[in-house]
């Protein structure tokens, strides 16, 4: 059965191997799943997929495995909008009403209905008889009635679904989502590279068998510095302004650096990188740092990474006394140049969605500026930007 379910899996698009199917046999021979098909379903997915983009191409290759239902090839062009699940409005039916709806008739002809109504629909319904949404007598959504349907999204109330089909199912996590903490840890654990200094505090099991062996069986034992990660980091963030709608995302991705980088420096800027950052933004005004002194701090074996969304006036970029906040005898420009030639692996990331940077003659410059090396922050964009920084 593991081998036949490992091959739906992996006809869904999950990018599995005989390890993952290895480790979950072991894990169901340990018991860790036992007697629960929703127990089996949690073990499942944590053993076979390491990516949380193909969480729903793991979850519809499941229930076509074991509970009948059928495989959409192309499930990425079958997005149902968030409020079009919404139930905020549901029609009231009488048992007479209720009597009059007549069922699709079966599981079969329901499946090949909804992808029929996925692939026809535009917009949001609700209260009809035909169309997924809420309320109403259609068979696909959630808050009305139907003797015979398949529910998405919403809660259960007359039981009468055949299938109950979870709303990720339909609204994919893919690369183009925004992330989380746990997302940002997995792309920058790419960037690891270990090493070994510091004090011998570490038990080194091999070497002290080995030493032992060639020691005629008197113990002897062998210590080694702990292994860390050796990568060096230099962030820099850019605050205030338009940055406070990505506040949650920056603080995201800051706790996330905090953790995977035992070398981590950061420091903040506003717009684009003058003579001047700062480390507490309720001192900036009392507390500056020249940036040459950042410069002339750190080596360039340091990966850079610049988070803003690059949003400001041209002139900031281009000409001297430009900032929008101080006058700046040299232009952002020369700022940013400089930050390069100092550190040649930098990327920049910009939380704003791709496709309207081009809409923003300001983030063009730097987009430019950098050589191609911006990236959305996105899971895609991050894990390409840090693809970027290992070369």
């Amino acid at each position: 059965m593991l081998i036949d379910f490992f091959y739906t899996v992996k006809k869904a698009g999950v990018p599995v191997s005989t390890k993952e199917l290895l480790l979950l046999h072991e894990a169901l021979a340990a018991e860790v799943a036992f007697g629960s098909a929703d127990a089996f379903y949690q073990l499942a997915k944590l053993c076979m997929v390491k990516d949380e983009k193909h969480f729903d191409k793991f979850d519809v290759a499941f229930g076509h495995f074991f509970h009948g239902l059928e495989m959409i090839e192309d499930i990425e062009s079958f997005l149902i909008p968030h409020d079009w699940l919404s139930p905020d409005w549901v029609k009231n039916l009488s048992e007479e009403d209720k009597k009059k709806i007549e069922a699709l008739g079966g599981l079969d002809k329901l499946m090949e209905t909804l992808k029929k109504r996925l692939e026809e629909q535009q917009k949001r319904h609700q209260g009809g008889n035909k169309w997924v949404g809420t309320g109403g007598t259609s068979p696909f959504g959630n808050s009305g009635y139907n003797p015979e349907g398949i529910r998405i999204g919403g809660q259960s109330q007359h039981q009468r679904a055949v299938k109950v089909w979870e709303k990720r199912q339909f609204k994919n996590l893919d690369d183009s989502v925004e992330i989380g903490t746990r997302s940002i840890k997995m792309a920058l654990k790419k960037l690891r590279k270990f090493a070994r200094t510091g004090a011998a505090d570490e038990l080194d099991l091999d070497d002290t068998i080995r030493s032992t062996a060639n020691n005629a069986g008197l113990l002897d034992l062998k210590m080694r510095p702990e292994k860390h990660n050796a990568a060096k980091l230099l962030i820099f963030f850019d605050v205030g302004g338009s940055m406070d709608w990505h506040i949650q995302l920056c603080e995201e991705l800051f706790s996330a650096v905090k953790t995977e980088f035992k070398h981590l420096e950061y420091f903040y800027f506003h717009n684009c990188i003058y003579e001047n950052l700062w480390r507490d933004n309720h001192r900036r005004w009392k507390e500056n740092i020249n940036t040459w002194d950042v410069i002339h701090t750190y080596p360039k074996d340091y990966h850079v990474v610049i988070v803003g969304d690059a949003a400001m006036s041209p002139y900031e970029i281009s000409h001297p006394y430009g900032s929008v906040e101080h006058m700046n005898e040299e232009p952002g420009r020369m700022w940013l140049q400089r930050v390069l030639e100092t550190w040649e692996q930098a990327i920049w990331l910009n939380p704003v969605n791709e496709d309207h940077w081009r809409y923003t003659h300001s983030t063009q410059m730097i987009h430019q500026l950098m050589g191609g090396r911006m990236f959305p922050l996105t899971l895609a964009g991050l894990e390409a930007g840090i693809k970027c920084l290992s070369k």
